[in-house]
């Protein structure tokens, strides 16, 4: 047994680290949820199907036009990506959407419904990628799909009704993560340039060790420090050490310089609070612009779960406001 794990208080005669209280609705949310089995193969293999989701409740009583695709990889496999926009759309500003799902389950079409609300709010197009999942792919697949995507929309911006100097990258929990590194890789690769970055409760560190990250070791709330790790293993494949590139595990990048202006946040009884308070702090340290949110109270993906508590809608109204300052600055004036 490590020392991280007698910190998290997971053998019996440690004790567990004292943990930031739920939100009272949240909480009161949170206890009605069926309880989660520890995550393995034979788990992810069972809970998968009901990690999927279908976009037809969402866009049934929305203005929205959908076109999927399927982009060539390097490999000769498909890259799905679906588009998402207001009816015939003119240099309107793109939401790049990478989804949540602990880099081992979910679709282009979970989550989908926080990136909707800036198509009605702001005209977006918002474009979702299908990227690969751990185990079964590993290593910097899913980044690179991620990364792929982005480049096929900034080509194809004219074709899609998209200003190719709005363009945002955003997205949840691991997907947050792979958001973080497709922005470092825009930025060390040469493009695309982005107007933005969107990063929710993200999953930026496989490391795993944060102060956080043990206080939700066993428990409770939505992902513990447990699921995270066999997570991280699945896409990590081996790889260790200085094996691990930042663009994986954006944590470990040297440089936060250049990055596009920032939006990080996540709840304060979460296993990535400290994570995304940190990285925040890196951005500002290499002379970047974050702002940063950690609302008290707030489990893992608790706004993507429960909409419409209050604290979630508080998230949600701060964050759409952060991008509507961001897409149409002339309003501000």
């Amino acid at each position: 047994m490590t020392d991280v794990d007698r910190q998290a208080g997971t053998d019996s005669g440690a004790m567990a680290l004292a943990r930031p209280p739920f939100e009272p609705e949240l909480g009161g949310l949170l206890a009605e949820m069926p309880s989660t089995p520890a995550l393995d193969r034979e788990t992810l293999a069972l809970i998968r199907p009901f990690a999927a989701s279908s976009p037809e409740p969402l866009l049934a009583d929305r203005a929205v036009d959908r076109h999927d695709f399927a982009v060539d990889r390097s490999d000769g496999t498909r890259l799905p990506l679906s588009v998402l926009s207001p009816p015939s759309p003119d240099r309107a500003p793109c939401v790049y959407w990478m989804h949540g799902g602990g880099m081992v389950m979910g679709d282009r079409f979970s989550q989908i419904d926080i990136p909707l609300d800036w198509l009605e709010a702001f005209g977006a197009v918002v474009v979702s990628v299908d990227y690969r999942l751990a185990p079964e792919a590993t290593g910097t697949s899913l980044v690179d799909d991620c990364y792929h995507g982005l480049l096929w929309v900034a080509e194809h911006a004219g074709e899609l009704g998209v200003d190719p100097d709005r363009i945002v990258v955003a997205g949840t929990s691991a997907g947050g993560g792979l958001t973080a590194g497709v922005a470092l890789m825009a930025r060390d690769l040469g493009g695309p340039p982005l107007a933005a970055q969107v990063l929710i409760c993200p999953m930026l560190d496989h490391r795993n060790d944060t102060t956080s990250s043990l206080q939700y070791a066993g428990g409770p709330g939505v992902w513990t420090r447990e699921m995270n790790e066999f997570g991280w293993q699945s896409v990590l494949g081996g790889l260790d050490g200085d094996a691990i590139p930042g663009h994986l595990s954006p944590a470990l990048a040297d440089d936060l310089s250049g990055l596009p202006t920032t939006y990080i946040d996540a709840g304060s009884a979460e296993v990535f609070r400290d994570e995304a308070v940190a990285y925040a702090t890196r951005i500002w340290a290499a002379g970047g612009q974050a702002e940063l949110h950690i609302w008290a109270g707030g489990f893992h993906g608790f706004d993507a779960l429960y909409p419409d508590a209050r604290l979630s809608a508080q998230a949600r109204r701060t964050r759409n406001d952060w991008l509507e300052r961001v897409l149409t600055p002339e309003r501000g004036r």
